[in-house]
């Protein structure tokens, strides 16, 4: 009778396929999405609503997508998704960074560098534009087929001639506020690029070098000293031997004593505290000098302004200064200075009024010629050939005390990866200080703005802090000119207000190319001309803009100018080194032009890292790239990955991790469809829905719990918190839903009358973990959700076909009402663990091999005795899946195993006191009876 009898059961049944096959039918749905404008359509519904904006960072321009890019692009698309759910128009405008040194760098090498040197600028500009354009189709191909819903027919990019006009519209507001200078300061320079970098263009790492100490002699005698025989020397070291030709003076450490150490019948100065150390390195005693009786140790102060020899170039005389830099921990507390190529010694020569020296090309070569500022011994060499040279040089004159290679941090170009150099040229400069930019741009930071984590705000508010004057011009051709002009007349420089309205003009019109190819005199009109002398023959400049710059002011030209979103944005998220980049530049353009930072909120994400935490390389073998997982598993396992993962810091991916994911997203799948088994085509909710107060207890229990559950899931979203609210998804559908709640209703599904009570109280709560799951997991599953909409009942989804337009769920209860229910549930929790352990024991000792066949006698303590007897009480059999449960208050908690009392069903199986013969129907409970009337 039982296989008749399984006929007679409500078995689920759904068309929701087991097996997803992502890979085939994502691209279907994606083609779906963009014929019926989905993205539109999420606008719409919530159109004339409250704004939220999410400013999408522009990424390069440069070859496909990599994981990197998924995971930044994935977690925008979440946080869109949930904001349209809370009922926010969500408009999201994608953008791309299209200027810059690498894609010039492709073009020269593509041409050639001899080819390229001979190619006109309006050229290059062209093969550079069209290189930009082919790279952003190729990304936004790969971005749409992540799921990410956007403007992708209209996006932003930074070569758009509305943005180069906006470029100068916020140079010329910043240039009005005396913000702007033009400026001969030292900067980095990669002699490979031929640009000037800006700090957020500079990378660090190790670098080997070869430091020396030399002798710097005195030309007259410190006080105290006058009546030494020998020569006075300053120990100076260095780690750049290529900089002692531009050497101009000397800085010691102010309010520290230095000691004169005999050798050789000199005299020689060093920091007291390093002396000896020192003399230990150079193989010599230390002996004081003693003057009556007492060891030489004096102030600092001693040797302020006193002179030396230059090292290289005979007759020039250095001078000794005094500066707080100096440390005190390595060399000698005796510093070199160079002043055109470090920025602690430009601005204490500066302070004495010094002209700067600059003896190195663009090349980073020694000008030619014998005069100081020029290369001398080691003209036209370059800066690293040279360093071996001048060692020699120093040696055979006798001034080299030690050389030796160290190891230390160094700064490299972000793009070349070569070592920079320090080296003072005319550039285009923001100041941080001079009208108080540094000031409000660091009260936005810590007053104004949310930060995700809130550690951020210390480190961006750091580097506010610390950075110099910014550099915004560089040496090259792809990207906006810096609007200066030069009077071929008398050399003036020139840049004002008219010029700059009739350049932002242009720039409106026909785009910064004009720039290269248009005559100045031909749309500057009355402006051309020079307050100096007079004339009209106004030469175009050939600096651009620091791409910093380009991308910083997107906050103009996108957010103000597009009528669909708003400035301030409500949040920017990008990577964790844009505090030096793209959060610093658009906060600074944003401050310096309106005293305002550009967003309301910033999410900082890290970095991705192989399993192992390596970075990614080809030759490493470690990339993991996005295209091809989405053709292998699908994007949604990709978006899985991104929410399991804490963004905020460096996150580890590879082909294991995403296994590990796969497993996850078949648990959700799982659950999704035995979710639907159980109502599709079986419960319409308009009319078989059970109000909360009719539910059975435990479906009350239920509903308070995913009640609890969704406001955890809300909170971790409206925090950018992801992986909080997967892993509170993931443990709710995991451990509380499969392992225990639907196990425990399959009884009532399967076997209560159709359109009973009980069978409609367990499926009103099925729909109720439907509609939320479909709509908490929405941002993150986005194919998945959607396939699941085909299916679902039409009252559960809102009528809609796409679940990107569903509104977010409100629970039947509120939190509070939830929370009442939260000891009836740990208790029900805490007794059925010992109830699993017994099960488990007697399992295994044979007793039973069904715990349908068992009762439970547990003793519980009183308190947990009030509560599972209570009011809110459960039917605590159909929770542990057995026959019966009988309870007693006692003093510690326990649980026994003991036989059931009846017989079994022979359709439900369960063991029933009132098993019988009902009519036609023999050994059956009457439950099962009942509804084999029917």
């Amino acid at each position: 009778m039982a296989n008749e009898y399984k006929q007679t059961m409500n078995l689920p049944k759904t068309g929701f396929p087991m097996r997803a096959g992502l890979s085939k039918s994502e691209p279907k749905r994606l083609k779906d999405w963009q014929g019926n404008k989905v993205y539109e359509q999420v606008l719409k519904k919530n159109e004339g609503h409250k704004k939220f904006v999410l400013h999408d960072g522009p990424p390069y321009a440069n070859g496909p997508i990599h994981i990197g890019h998924a995971m930044n692009k994935i977690s925008k698309d979440i946080i869109n998704r949930y904001q349209a759910m809370q009922g926010y128009e969500t408009p999201y405008v994608p953008g791309w960074d299209c200027h810059g040194q690498p894609i010039e760098h492709k073009v020269e090498e593509k041409l050639g560098t001899a080819k390229f040197n001979e190619t006109p600028v309006a050229k290059i500009r062209e093969l550079c534009n069209e290189f930009a354009v082919e790279n952003i189709e190729l990304q936004k191909a790969g971005f749409r087929r992540l799921g990410v819903l956007g403007d992708w027919d209209n996006p932003y990019l930074t070569l758009y001639h509305q943005h180069d006009a906006a470029d100068i519209e916020v140079f010329k507001a910043m240039f009005d506020r005396g913000m702007i200078y033009r400026g001969h300061k030292p900067v980095h320079w990669c002699k490979h690029c031929h640009t000037a970098l800006a700090e957020a263009e500079i990378e660090y790492s190790d670098e080997t070098s070869p430091s020396i100490f030399v002798r710097f002699e005195l030309t007259s005698k410190p006080a105290g000293l006058e009546g030494f025989d020998g020569p006075v020397d300053f120990i100076i070291w260095t780690t750049t031997p290529w900089t002692i030709p531009s050497d101009q003076a000397v800085s010691l450490k102010p309010g520290e004593k230095y000691v004169a150490v005999e050798h050789d019948g000199r005299a020689e100065i060093m920091l007291e505290k390093l002396a000896p150390s020192c003399c230990e390195q150079f193989g010599w005693e230390y002996t004081p000098v003693q003057i009556d009786g007492a060891d030489y140790v004096v102030d600092a102060e001693v040797f302020y302004h006193l002179h030396y020899k230059q090292p290289v170039f005979d007759g020039i005389e250095g001078v000794a200064l005094l500066a707080d830099y100096v440390g005190t921990e390595d060399g000698t507390g005796i510093v070199h200075n160079s002043p055109g190529h470090g920025a602690d010694d430009y601005y204490v020569c500066v302070k004495e009024g010094m002209d700067i020296c600059m003896p190195v090309d663009d090349d980073g070569k020694f000008y030619v010629g014998d005069e100081f500022g020029c290369g001398g011994p080691f003209s036209g060499m370059d800066t690293d050939e040279a360093n071996p040279h001048i060692i020699e040089f120093l040696r055979e004159r006798g001034t080299l005390v030690m050389e030796k290679k160290i190891t230390h941090s160094y700064p490299h170009c972000w793009r070349c990866k070569h070592p920079v150099l320090f080296r003072a040229t005319d550039q285009w400069f923001v100041s941080m200080d001079k009208t108080g930019l540094r000031e409000i741009a660091a009260d936005q930071i810590k007053n104004h703005v949310k930060w995700y984590p809130a550690h951020a705000a210390n480190r961006i508010g750091a580097m506010v802090e610390q950075r110099p004057d910014w550099c915004i011009s560089r040496q090259r051709n792809w990207g906006v000119p810096i609007p200066s002009y030069t009077c071929a007349d008398c050399g003036e420089k020139v840049m004002n207000d008219d010029t700059l309205d009739a350049v932002i003009k242009l720039f409106h019109e026909k785009g910064s190319d004009a720039w290269f190819t248009d005559e100045p005199a031909s749309y500057l009109g009355d402006a051309c001309v020079c307050p100096k002398c007079g004339g009209h023959h106004l030469k175009t400049d050939r600096d651009i803009l620091d791409v910093w710059w380009d991308s910083g002011v997107s906050w103009k030209a996108v957010c103000e100018y597009r009528d669909e979103l708003q400035y301030p944005a409500d949040v920017y998220l990008e990577g964790s080194d844009q505090h030096r980049g793209w959060f610093q530049s658009s906060l600074l353009t944003s401050v310096g032009a309106n005293d305002i930072a550009p967003y309301k909120a910033v999410v900082s994400q890290g970095f991705t890292l192989d399993g192992k935490g390596r970075k990614m390389s080809k030759s490493l073998g470690n990339v993991i790239d996005p295209n091809k997982v989405c053709d292998e598993m699908g994007a949604d396992i990709i978006r899985l990955w991104v929410s399991s993962v804490d963004t905020s810091s460096d996150v580890s991916i590879d082909h294991e991790i995403l296994a590990r994911t796969s497993d996850a997203y078949r648990r959700f799948r799982n659950t999704y469809r035995f979710l639907l088994s159980e109502l599709e085509g079986q419960f319409d909710p308009e009319h078989d829905r059970v109000a909360f107060d009719e539910l059975m207890p435990l479906d009350k229990l239920m509903v308070a719990r995913l009640t609890q559950v969704q406001a955890e899931v809300d909170d971790a979203y409206a925090s950018y918190e992801f992986p909080r609210a997967y892993r509170a998804l993931y443990d709710f559908v995991v451990t509380e839903l499969s392992n225990v709640y639907l196990d425990a209703l399959k009884d009532r599904l399967y076997c209560e009358k159709l359109g009973s009570l009980k069978r409609r109280s367990a499926q009103t709560v099925l729909a109720e973990l439907l509609s939320m799951l479909l709509r908490d997991m929405q941002p993150i599953l986005a194919y998945t959700t959607d396939e699941v909409m085909a299916y679902a009942p039409a009252g559960i989804v809102d009528n809609q076909k796409y679940a990107a337009l569903l509104d977010w769920y409100k629970s039947p209860i509120t939190f509070e009402e939830a929370n009442e229910f939260e000891g009836i549930l740990e208790a029900s929790l805490e007794l059925r663990s010992v109830v699993t352990k017994a099960l488990e024991e007697a399992r295994a000792a044979g007793t039973f091999t069904k715990s349908q066949q068992v009762k439970v006698k547990a003793t519980v303590p009183a308190e947990m005795y009030e509560l599972l007897c209570g009011d809110k009480a459960v039917d605590l059999a159909e929770f542990y899946i057995v026959s019966a449960v009988e309870l007693t208050s006692g003093d510690e908690l326990t649980a026994t195993i003991e036989p059931a009392d009846g017989e079994c069903c022979d359709r439900c199986w369960n063991y029933r006191t009132d098993v019988a013969t009902y009519g036609a129907h023999e050994h059956v409970c009457a439950r099962c009876a009942a509804a084999l009337g029917e």
